[in-house]
């Protein structure tokens, strides 16, 4: 099919231009992904865009946006995925389960050895830890920080962002690591999961006044 054909009209058949329909359809979803706010829906219609850009690219023939689209629609399949699943489990968080185990996707892990100090107090915070394994200890106030549970989130929300305690690890393990910069991007991404984000940072903070109280009421008062 050539160019010409689309300057008479009269010419068309169903037959020739049937796949250009596919691929002018496929155009018109990744136009329209642009202005989705939501990246579930935008993950929805660049998959759509991909089946009908695979169709235009086998059959018009065009290899190269065949090529495209083949290799872009398992990514889309799998980003759209994550995100359900990161959904579904912010819904289980904010009920009641502070584990932070469902960012395991997005981060990163980094392994630390015992005596290993992870960061100091006053530190830049520029990251958050989720622990994968081994057991961590924050050094100023000696409060134990195990599997599953999120450290340095005060950072992102503070106007120095820097370190109000040190960590360290006490038994080998490693840690699972999202700058926040990452975790930025994920609040734009998905608006809930800033909502439920927050939320668990402000659980972390209210169990961490918790402890700390706790911790205090054990030790001996002083001499008056």
């Amino acid at each position: 099919m050539t160019w010409s054909l689309f300057l008479h009209p009269a010419q068309w058949r169903l037959v020739d231009i049937w796949p250009y329909l596919f691929g002018f359809a496929g155009v018109l979803l990744v136009i329209a992904s642009y202005w989705m706010q939501s990246i579930l829906r935008l993950r929805g219609f660049a998959i759509l865009a991909n089946i009908f850009g695979m169709v235009y690219g086998l059959f018009a023939p065009s290899p190269v946006s065949a090529l495209q689209h083949v290799v872009s629609l398992p990514l889309n399949v799998l980003r759209l995925r994550e995100m359900r699943r990161l959904t579904s489990r912010l819904g289980r968080a904010a009920s009641g389960d502070l584990s932070m185990h469902w960012l395991r996707p997005f981060m990163r892990r980094r392994a630390f050895d015992a005596g290993e100090v992870v960061f100091r107090k006053g530190d830049e915070a520029d990251c958050v830890f989720v622990v994968a394994d081994g057991v961590y200890r924050l050094i100023e106030t000696g409060i134990e920080i195990g599997v599953g549970q999120m450290v340095g989130e005060m950072g992102l929300v503070s106007d120095d962002q820097t370190r109000t305690q040190g960590l360290e690890c006490v038994e080998p393990g490693e840690l699972l690591v999202a700058t926040y910069i990452e975790i930025k991007e994920l609040f734009f991404q998905n608006p809930e999961f800033g909502f439920y984000f927050l939320k668990l940072v402000s659980r972390r903070f209210l169990q961490n006044i918790a402890r700390l109280e706790a911790e205090l009421a054990k030790r001996p008062p002083t001499g008056q």
